[in-house]
């Protein structure tokens, strides 16, 4: 039993000053006036010394573990070592729930990854699932990232989803002349960041995709329909344009990963879906590769999730820059990266804000010399880390 005190708490509707939440278990049982609950022998007090309580972060796209287990092109780290160091990072970050967005590719022309080989997937799927019945620090879940002309893994895929072990499906298709790479140039100056090619090779590589065989209609309804059956949410990534937003949304798809205009992301809004954009985006000002500004977007209240798509860091900063620098609310900022992704997923049942009778995820978030930084997280009511910075 902990009694979290002197802290600001971020509910789904208001900042509270002058509470004290209890958890017993691995649930918050009561949020009270200071002062209501007695702070009994077997219950430890944790002083937030004036941080932020917060519901633990929720990030649904992050191929970070990527990263982790395959450093370098050459290098395939120990699996079992890159989940374990990941979530420790993870946990400083306030991820307390992570969908691993691991990518089903048929392969790539211009940067190869060792981890998005079928086998290595496979065993990463493996491990993601075993974390359930041992010990682990973070909730994992598997994001299934499928490429749309990979048919190889269509049943592969179909498999995932009937064992349990998928939890949230996207539709990818990085097909240079649409989507991301709507503008070619930025396929070209994408490709020959990665190799040393001419002008020539790219406009075969740019034919190659272009005619290549991808799944059918059929395929992604039947797909689409398998996971909804499962419980299981659908995505569609870089959507382009409002006719792509009618079709897949007649699939049943609810999620619009990265839309590419404010246009696509108004509609995606208009049509009931959920639209995500990436947190790195809002730091950094813009898109990377040209296309929608997350900030703007969020201005306009038409992106509804943030996620760390490829640095964890980056959830928790977002957050404050868009309440400091543009003026956003707090409490609207942080359902961003807490009971927005829970919805999306199906989750808010459970977590993603602070209420009485959730699951304790929760941070402690306090500011060193106007920089946000985790002091403390709980998962399941579990204290995971606490951190005291030091003069």
């Amino acid at each position: 039993m902990f009694v979290i005190t002197n802290g600001r708490l971020i509910t789904e509707e208001a900042v509270l000053h002058g509470y004290d939440l209890l958890i017993e278990e691995d649930r918050i049982t009561k949020i009270a006036p200071k002062g209501e609950i007695k702070f009994e022998e077997q219950i430890e007090v944790i002083d937030a010394a004036g941080g932020y309580i917060s519901p633990g972060f929720i990030d649904i796209h992050s191929d970070y573990i990527e990263h982790m287990a395959a450093p370098r092109p050459t290098s395939l780290m120990n699996f079992d070592l890159a989940l374990r160091e990941t979530e420790k990072q993870l946990i400083a970050h306030g991820i307390t729930t992570m969908f691993h967005s691991l990518s089903l590719f048929k392969g790539t022309d211009y940067e190869y990854k060792p981890i998005r080989e079928p086998e290595n997937v496979r065993r990463f799927i493996d491990l993601i699932d075993r974390t359930h019945s041992m010990k682990h620090l973070v909730r994992h879940r598997f994001h299934a990232r499928f490429e749309i002309d990979n048919v190889d893994e269509i049943e592969n895929l179909k498999s995932y989803i009937t064992e349990n072990k998928v939890h949230l499906v996207s539709f990818m298709d990085h097909t240079p002349g649409q989507g991301q790479y709507r503008h070619l140039e930025i396929y070209r100056n994408t490709v020959k960041s990665y190799n040393n090619i001419s002008d020539s090779s790219i406009d075969v590589l740019i034919h190659k995709h272009q005619t290549k065989e991808k799944l059918s209609i059929e395929d992604i309804k039947e797909i689409t329909q398998l996971a909804h059956e499962q419980g299981i949410a659908v995505a569609s990534h870089d959507d382009d344009s409002l006719e792509k937003l009618e079709l897949i949304s007649s699939f049943g798809t609810t999620i619009s990963e990265f839309p590419i205009t404010l246009e696509v992301a108004r509609r995606a809004k208009e049509l009931g879906m959920y639209t995500i954009a990436g947190a790195p985006n809002v730091l950094l000002g813009g898109s990377h590769s040209g296309n929608l500004g997350a900030a703007e977007a969020i201005q306009y209240q038409s992106i509804d999730i943030l996620c760390s798509d490829y640095y964890p860091a980056a959830m928790l900063h977002s957050i404050f820059e868009l309440v400091e620098n543009y003026g956003m609310d707090l409490v609207d900022m942080m359902k961003l990266v807490t009971l927005n992704p829970a919805k999306a997923v199906k989750m808010d049942g459970e977590i993603g804000s602070i209420r009485e009778g959730k699951k304790a995820d929760l941070l402690i978030i306090e500011k060193i010399s106007d920089f946000p930084v985790i002091t403390g997280v709980f998962v399941d009511g579990k204290l995971i880390q606490k951190t005291n910075y030091r003069i």
